[in-house]
């Protein structure tokens, strides 16, 4: 049962009591002062969570912090991974730009509104109730498409306003889409549009594009909201490849701790950067090389638990 919320406030100067009751050692409480005040408390204890002693039994994390542990070394971890969402961030764009190409093509041939017209469009996704919110996936999809073109203040949106009667043509409106909505549109294809389009990137499974892009639109949130992500659980797995399916990523077919962290995403987003634009791919493999070797050195801590395998960075999917 849910209970009444009934921590205090607390002052700066507090803050840092409450960390030194926990073990946690700050010789300069100025300079703590002006990291809890830059960084936010909150934010902060998202990363100092895995410095805290843990009970062996449950599992449980303890208030106290292990031996060894300072403020420095959440705040690296933090840095760390405000560089790691800005990877993760650039490569989604491309992949996201891509696959609107792709959808303006695929859709606009059958017709300029085909993506109005739930006959062209997966029956499960415009016709079906989801059981989870009590409402027809398209119905909601299509209100929030009305919503983005009303609204939007880009100069050639309010130009099409203005100067025609219909709504917009799939190759306009889709640049106002965000990656949600496009990736709702992938889920709700026919079946013979998501082999089509899965084919473009050498996906022969028609189940893997919708899943991976909807990984890739997760892990894009997480990183325009500023969350940590580092040593994230996906809510939204990826399927995964079934070993030969494709050879570049059979090392993840026995990887189960890869699959369900953060590279069980970064290796599919690889995959489709290598079949959109080699360059963009191996631009952002030398990112990655770099940046994952500077996973700052705390106690107990290893970058393994990105879920990037040891010798990753030697794999013919990076190279």
């Amino acid at each position: 049962m849910p209970e009444a919320y009934n921590k205090t406030f607390l002052t700066i100067d507090q803050q840092i009591a409450k960390l030194k009751s926990r073990l946690l050692p700050i010789d300069d409480d100025a300079d703590a002062s002006a990291k809890l005040e830059h960084y936010g408390y909150y934010r902060l204890s998202g990363y100092w969570h895995c410095l805290r002693k843990f009970d062996l039994l449950s599992g449980a994390a303890l208030d106290d912090f292990r031996e060894g542990t300072t403020l420095s070394h959440a705040i690296e971890l933090l840095e760390f991974d405000c560089r790691l969402r800005a990877a993760f961030q650039g490569a989604a764009e491309k992949i996201e730009i891509a696959l609107r190409v792709q959808i303006a093509i695929l859709l606009g041939a059958q017709d300029p509104w085909a993506h109005r017209q739930p006959d062209k469009l997966y029956s499960g996704f415009t016709s079906r109730i989801d059981p989870r919110t009590g409402t027809i996936p398209y119905n909601e999809w299509i209100s929030k498409l009305d919503q983005h073109e009303a609204r939007s203040k880009e100069q050639f949106a309010v130009h099409f306003r203005e100067k025609y009667l219909q709504p917009p043509p799939i190759w306009v409106s889709i640049e106002l889409w965000d990656f949600g909505m496009l990736s709702r549109l992938i889920g709700g294809l026919t079946v013979t549009d998501q082999k089509a389009l899965g084919q473009k990137y050498g996906l022969a499974r028609r189940e893997l594009l919708p899943s991976w892009v909807r990984s890739i639109n997760h892990i894009r949130n997480v990183a325009a909201h500023h969350s940590r992500l580092w040593n994230r659980s996906p809510a939204d797995q990826p399927v995964p490849p079934k070993a030969g399916e494709l050879p570049e990523l059979d090392h993840l077919a026995n990887d189960n701790f890869a699959l369900v962290r953060l590279y069980g995403i970064a290796a599919p987003m690889q995959y489709l950067l290598r079949q959109i634009d080699p360059s963009a791919a191996s631009e952002w493999a030398e990112k990655l090389k770099l940046l994952m070797p500077e996973f700052p050195a705390i106690p107990g801590v290893p970058v393994t638990q990105t879920g990037f395998p040891t010798g990753w960075e030697q794999l013919a999917l990076w190279n």
